[in-house]
């Protein structure tokens, strides 16, 4: 694969480097950071252009306030919570383009480091305006991208700023995140097994086509499993649990795909049930085909986790995307639980275990297990439809002059 830059390969050295990072981190009602993981993700690279002589201008996006000044959407606690990290003084700007924030620039030295706010409190950002994509490229020298979370969009700071520059590449993470997630599917270690779950095959489809083509074993779990269960040949009655109706087709033709491919496609045998899904809820372990109207299945039941379980003990790569259950409650948490559990163990031993993010990022994190798997990746969308063989624009605007 052509590869862009690596921000190693760039003259940074006396210059003002825009670094596209992904700031999009979650913030409780009090605006306060309750998950540092991609803040963190973004510091090598800021290291490394601070070390060797570069004025840094870090630019994000926060949330979707949709070309509007959102006070609670601010990057302003970011800018502390990086200050803290970095153990330095990181100045914030109060937007991201104008003539205050070309001035803040212009006096930035060496080794210091400005944040701007948010990049969507400006409509140009999405639409990949060229004047706003414009305006942000005259705030630097050369330019960086590290947002792997953004690279699936073709937005002003990802690609209509890459024109106005010949001296451009991508950060640490970034370049990680794209080798690994490529490196992993192309040439894995086998047996090769892709856990998937989450509420909704719809967004999956290509990725799951994608990875049979490529996996010995394939782990449905999540309320998506439940659609492949109640469509042909199985047809189960799966009570009131999420079933996507317009997606019963397309179910049986990917469980055939893989069939032909004798990919294992492995199904739930049973699951937690209950009538609400609440942190009081009052759950029952049931067959599949025991579930009745009323009843929705909300996580793998104890059989299918002893299934997984013992699939992924035998595999030497493997790729989790989407939680087992709805694990934000506890009644629904263990399945999610145990699997996270189950690939640290494996990790330990030696496999290889990557986490596609979204979701089970956040599950892992919440279990305190983010730094025992092999690779979290910090960006949810970008990694299913990097996985699912599709080019990032972000990525690609890199590349050439």
């Amino acid at each position: 694969m052509l590869k862009p830059k690596s921000v190693e390969e760039l003259a940074v050295q006396g210059k003002r480097v825009f670094v596209r990072t992904d700031y999009n981190v979650p913030l409780n009602e009090q605006t306060e950071i309750t998950d540092d993981l991609r803040i963190k993700a973004s510091l090598p690279t800021i290291q490394y252009l601070l070390e060797n002589g570069a004025a840094v201008i870090l630019a994000s996006h926060l949330g979707r306030p949709k070309g509007e000044r959102k006070p609670e959407m601010s990057l302003a606690p970011v800018a502390e919570r990086l200050s803290r990290l970095l153990e330095r003084p990181v100045r914030f700007a109060e937007d991201c383009i104008g003539a205050a924030v070309e001035a803040q620039t212009r006096a930035l030295k060496a080794g210091e480091t400005l944040l701007l706010e948010n990049l969507r409190f400006h409509a140009g950002e999405t639409k990949n305006d060229p004047a706003f994509s414009a305006q942000l490229a005259q705030l630097a020298d050369v330019y960086v991208n590290d947002a792997f979370g953004t690279a699936h969009r073709a937005h002003a700071s990802n690609v209509g700023i890459t024109e106005h520059f010949t001296e451009k590449g991508a950060g640490f993470l970034l370049m990680k995140e794209v080798e690994f997630l490529v490196d992993a599917i192309q040439k894995p270690e086998r047996p090769f097994t892709v856990v998937m779950g989450g509420a909704k095959i719809s967004g999956k489809i290509d990725l799951i086509k994608s990875l049979a083509e490529r996996a010995d074993y394939i782990l449905i779990g999540g309320g998506m499993a439940f659609t492949f269960l109640a469509a042909p040949p199985l047809r189960h009655d799966v009570g009131s649990s999420l079933v996507e109706t317009d997606k019963l087709e397309l179910a049986t033709q990917i469980m055939e795909f893989c069939a032909n491919r004798e990919v294992n496609l492995v199904l739930p045998t049973d699951c937690v049930a209950a009538e609400e899904i609440s942190s009081s809820a009052e759950t029952r372990n049931l067959s599949i085909r025991s579930l009745t109207h009323g009843l929705m299945g909300l996580d793998i039941g104890p059989q299918t986790l002893k299934t997984f379980e013992s699939v992924l003990k035998e595999s030497r790569t493997i790729l989790w995307n989407g939680p087992m259950g709805v694990f934000e409650h506890e009644p629904f948490a263990n399945g999610t639980r145990r699997v996270a559990e189950t690939l640290a163990e494996l990790t330990a031993g030696g496999a290889t275990t990557i986490v596609g993010g979204g979701d089970s990022a956040a599950a892992l994190a919440q279990f305190g297990l983010t730094e025992r798997v092999t690779h979290v990746s910090t960006g949810g969308g970008a990694s299913l439809e990097l996985l699912s063989g599709m080019q990032l624009p972000a990525f690609e605007a890199l590349k050439g002059e």
